[in-house]
C-alpha cells in the first residue's frame, strides 16, 4: 500500500473528521473505494468497536445543528436519510415535539415578525413555516397569535 491512496479506515476517519456520519452513511460514501469484498465491512466494524461511528451521537448532532430552525417532521426526515435505527429516530423526534410551538414562532418571528396583511401573505407565511417541517397546525396558531384569526 502507497502512500499516494488512503485505506478506507483513513477516508472513513477524514468524514467523522468532518461531522457525525451514521454507519450506514460512510457505507454508502465509501463503497466505490472498495477493492475486495467484506474489506469496508471491517473497517467500520473496526471504526464502531473503538467508538469513531456512534448512532446517537449522529442523532444528537443533527438535533442540535438542526432542531432551532427545522421543525419535527424534516429532523425526522433527515435522519432516517442517515439510516438510523428506526427507534432511534421516533424517539429522538418526540423529544422535539414538545418545543416545536416555541421553536416554529422564533422561526416565524426571525422571518417575519408581523401579523400577514392578507390571505396571500397568509398562506406564504403558512407555507414557509410547513416546508420547514413544522405542523400545520402550529402554523395556524402561530400566524393566528400574530393577531390575524381570520385568515384560513
Amino acid at each position: 500500500m502507497g502512500f499516494d491512496k488512503p485505506s478506507l479506515k483513513g477516508r472513513a476517519l477524514r468524514l467523522l473528521a468532518q461531522r457525525e456520519h451514521s454507519r450506514a452513511e460512510l457505507q454508502r460514501k465509501l463503497a466505490s473505494h472498495e477493492e475486495t469484498p467484506g474489506e469496508l465491512a471491517q473497517a467500520l466494524d473496526e471504526l464502531q468497536a473503538r467508538g469513531f461511528i456512534d448512532e446517537q451521537r449522529v442523532i444528537e448532532s443533527v438535533i442540535h445543528r438542526r432542531a432551532a430552525r427545522l421543525g419535527a417532521s424534516r429532523v425526522r426526515q433527515e435522519l432516517q436519510a442517515k439510516g438510523l435505527p428506526a427507534e432511534a429516530v421516533a424517539q429522538a423526534v418526540d423529544g422535539l415535539r414538545g418545543s416545536e410551538l416555541e421553536r416554529a414562532r422564533e422561526v416565524w418571528r426571525k422571518k417575519f415578525g408581523r401579523a400577514p396583511a392578507d390571505a396571500a401573505d397568509w398562506a406564504r407565511q403558512a407555507r414557509f413555516l410547513v416546508a420547514r417541517g413544522f405542523d400545520a397546525g402550529v402554523a395556524r396558531r402561530i400566524i393566528g397569535d400574530a393577531g390575524c384569526d381570520d385568515m384560513p
